[in-house]
């Protein structure tokens, strides 16, 4: 069974940016996408945070409509439950052109994933023999070519469909074992 989650968003605040991309909150989101809803208490176990952190972090993604509170499903009402409000979402700096404080805020945001998606790449290139995921292998796949500013955007919406249907293809009741993986791609201008 999948989280339960709108689709991918442009996104149009940059709010939403900044909220996500401090590192604690965007392992929130990440968690939240992979186990979907989840309690507060659990949350913070997973992460190895403290609840009141996990808390705060929770409504600061909140604010912009990042995550949202839900019933605990057994109905205890002492519980604080949340999930994702959003399934993903793409953005680009070039989105806040317009305002030079914005534009500096999504340039950074951007600075700060990407060397977030690197040091994923380097802790799994790190892992040992022991690694629950030995049987695991990762792949590289890059690409040179020739596009212009709308071919570009179609290479980023079809791969979005690509991944959102095969997401949606898994069956993960059918009892095979599985681990949490994590995707990156970037595709921009750029010269031999």
């Amino acid at each position: 069974m999948h989280p339960i989650a709108p689709s991918v968003d442009r996104v149009e605040d940059i709010t939403v940016i900044t909220a996500i991309h401090h590192p604690l909150r965007r392992r929130i989101v990440d968690y939240l996408h992979l186990y979907g809803a989840t309690q507060v208490g659990a949350l913070a176990r997973a992460l190895d945070s403290q609840v009141g952190s996990i808390s705060h972090h929770l409504r600061m993604l909140e604010r912009p409509g990042v995550v949202e509170r839900v019933e605990d499903p057994s109905g205890d009402r002492r519980t604080s439950w949340w999930r994702l409000a959003r399934r993903g979402m793409t953005w680009s700096t070039d989105d806040f052109a317009d305002s030079p404080a914005d534009a500096l805020l999504a340039r950074e945001a951007q600075r700060q994933g990407i060397r977030m998606q690197i040091e994923r790449l380097q802790r799994w290139h790190r892992r040992g023999s022991g690694s629950p995921y030995a049987d695991y292998d990762a792949f590289n796949t890059e690409t040179a070519g020739w596009a212009s500013p709308e071919e570009l955007r179609d290479l980023s919406a079809r791969l979005l469909t690509t991944l959102r249907e095969w997401s949606d293809s898994i069956d993960t009741e059918d009892g095979q074992e599985r681990a949490p993986i994590f995707f990156f791609a970037h595709a921009f201008p750029s010269e031999p």
